[in-house]
C-alpha cells in the first residue's frame, strides 16, 4: 500500500485526509499545532471553556464539522495523527521531523498542506516589544483567550484586520483604532468583483466592517510607532486628507494579509512563479495542485484563498494523488468549478487590499527591516553596490533573512526596497532560496544522532 505524507491538519490537510481514508488508504497526518483545525480554526487546549462561537463567530458551523471529522477519523484508526511536530526536512521519500524527539517518516505520496503566514510590511518603530503580527494576537486570544494590549491599535489591510479587531471587542478588549492602508478606492474596485464572485461573503465582510464603527479609518498612511522602554505608547498615522494623527496604544498589531509558505514546498522540489495578482511567489502547481512526481499542493500554501478555497484545494490534491496511483477516486470537475470562483474571489480581495509596495520601497533609511537580525533599510540599500539587485546576494553580504524566521516576515520588504533602489520590479529581485531546517531547531537534536552515529562506527 502506497504511504502517503499529509504536512499540516488545516482544511486543506483535513479534507485531503478523509478523501485518502475514503479510498482506503492510511495516510499519515504531521502538524505543528497540538490539535487539528490550522490557524483559521485553531483549536485551545482541552478544557477550554469558550465555546466555538465564541472562537470563530459566523465560521463556528464550519469549525465543528471539520474538527469532528478529523477526530472521528483518528479515533476510528484510519488516520495517523502526529501533532506537536515540525518537518525540518525532505529527502529521497523521507521526512525528518523533529517533536519530543527527531523522527524520520517515510513515504512515496507527498500532500503539503502548509498554509500561510502574515505578511508584514515594515513599519519605523515596529521591531519593539508589544508589536505583533495580526495572527500571532489571534491566535493568543483563540488558544488562550488572551489579548495582548489593554489599548490595542491593529494596523495593516486585508480582511483579518476587522475580523480580528471584531473579535477582539466581542471579548470585551479596548480597539483603539483599525488603521488600512487599503485607499476606499481601491476597496471600492476590488469590491465590486469580491461581490461578484461571492456576494454573501463579501455583506459579511462588509457588515463586519461597519460594526466597528468610527475606530476604523481607511485609506490612512502608517509614519511610525512611538515606543519606550515597556513597547509602544502611541503610532504616528495619516489619514487620507494628509491629516496627521497621534493615537496612544500599548499594543500594535500589524498585517497585509498573507504570505504563502512554500519553504517545505521548495525543500521538496517545487518550482515558484511571480504571481502579480497576489504581488508574491507562489509554488507552480497544476490545476489539482501536482507540484512534482507524487509532490501535492493544497491550500493557502499553494494559492491564499481562505478557509473554504482550501478545504476544497485540499480534495482535488488527494483526487490527484489517487489518480496517480490508478485508484478510484470522486471526479473533481465539480470542485474544480468552485475553486475558480474562489480564485476570482481572492484576486479580486487582493486589488481591494493591496500590498503598499512604493511605500515599502521608500521606507526611510533608520527603519528596520530585518527584526532579527536587526538589519535596517539603509544597510540593505549600501549592500546593494557590492551584491547588486539579488536578493540572494543581498542576503549573504548584509544579513537580510539570516535570522530565526529565514526570511518569512523581511524577505517580501527587502525585495520591494532592493526593487525600488534598483528600478526594476520585485520579480527580478529574486526571492530567498528555502533550505532546510525548516523551522529552527536546538542544536541537541542533531548532536545526539551524530553521536549515535559515531559510536555506531567506531563499534
Amino acid at each position: 500500500m502506497s504511504r502517503v505524507l499529509i504536512v499540516g491538519a488545516g482544511p486543506a490537510g483535513i479534507r485531503a485526509a478523509e478523501v485518502l481514508a475514503g479510498a482506503g488508504l492510511h495516510p499519515v497526518v504531521v502538524d505543528e499545532a497540538a490539535r487539528a483545525g490550522g490557524q483559521i480554526y485553531r483549536r485551545p487546549p482541552e478544557g477550554f471553556t469558550r465555546p466555538p462561537e465564541k472562537l470563530y463567530g459566523s465560521e463556528a458551523a464550519k469549525a465543528r464539522p471539520l474538527h469532528g471529522s478529523f477526530d472521528a477519523l483518528v479515533a476510528e484508526g484510519r488516520i495517523t495523527h502526529l501533532p506537536g511536530r515540525s518537518v525540518l526536512a525532505l529527502r529521497d521519500g523521507v521526512a525528518h521531523v523533529l517533536g519530543e524527539a527527531r523522527e524520520e517518516i517515510r513515504y512515496d505520496r507527498l500532500i503539503l498542506a502548509t498554509g500561510a503566514t502574515d505578511r508584514l510590511a515594515p513599519v519605523p518603530g515596529w521591531q519593539a516589544g508589544g508589536v505583533y503580527s495580526l495572527g500571532a494576537a489571534q491566535i493568543a486570544l483563540k488558544t488562550q483567550g488572551v489579548a495582548l494590549g489593554r489599548r490595542i491599535v491593529l494596523a495593516g489591510t486585508g480582511p483579518l484586520l476587522p475580523l480580528l479587531a471584531s473579535q477582539l471587542q466581542a471579548v470585551g478588549a479596548q480597539v483603539a483604532a483599525v488603521l488600512d492602508t487599503a485607499p476606499l478606492r481601491a476597496q471600492l474596485t476590488g469590491g465590486v468583483g469580491m461581490a461578484l464572485a461571492r456576494p454573501l461573503v463579501t455583506l459579511r465582510g462588509l457588515r463586519l466592517r461597519a460594526g466597528l464603527g468610527r475606530v476604523y479609518h481607511a485609506g490612512v498612511t502608517l509614519e511610525r510607532i512611538e515606543t519606550d522602554d515597556s513597547g509602544p505608547t502611541a503610532i504616528i498615522w495619516r489619514d487620507a486628507r494628509e491629516r496627521r494623527h497621534e493615537t496612544c496604544c500599548d499594543m500594535v498589531g500589524l498585517g497585509w494579509h498573507l504570505r504563502a509558505d512554500g519553504t517545505l514546498a521548495e525543500i521538496a522540489g517545487a518550482r515558484f512563479d511571480w504571481d502579480r495578482a497576489f504581488h508574491q511567489w507562489l509554488p507552480r502547481a497544476d490545476a489539482l495542485g501536482r507540484a512534482g512526481e507524487g509532490l501535492y499542493l493544497a491550500g493557502d500554501g499553494l494559492r491564499i484563498l481562505g478557509a473554504d478555497g482550501a478545504e476544497l484545494a485540499g480534495q482535488v490534491a488527494a483526487i490527484a494523488c489517487l489518480q496517480d496511483l490508478g485508484l478510484t477516486h470522486p471526479d473533481p470537475a465539480p470542485l474544480l468549478r468552485r475553486l475558480a470562483r474562489m480564485r476570482r474571489f481572492a484576486e479580486a480581495m487582493a486589488c481591494a487590499f493591496p500590498w503598499p509596495a512604493e511605500a515599502v520601497g521608500g521606507l526611510p533609511d533608520d527603519t528596520v527591516v530585518c527584526r532579527c537580525e536587526g538589519v535596517r533599510a539603509g544597510d540593505l540599500r549600501n549592500t546593494l553596490p557590492l551584491s547588486g539587485p539579488e536578493a540572494n546576494r543581498a542576503k549573504s553580504l548584509g544579513r537580510v533573512g539570516m535570522g530565526r524566521c529565514q526570511g518569512r516576515y523581511c524577505q517580501l520588504a527587502g525585495a520591494e526596497i532592493i526593487a525600488a533602489a534598483s528600478g526594476r520590479p520585485p520579480s527580478e529581485v529574486g526571492r530567498l532560496r528555502a533550505q532546510p531546517p525548516a523551522r529552527p531547531a536546538p542544536i541537541g537534536a542533531w548532536l545526539s544522532e551524530a553521536a549515535t552515529e559515531c559510536e555506531a562506527e567506531a563499534e
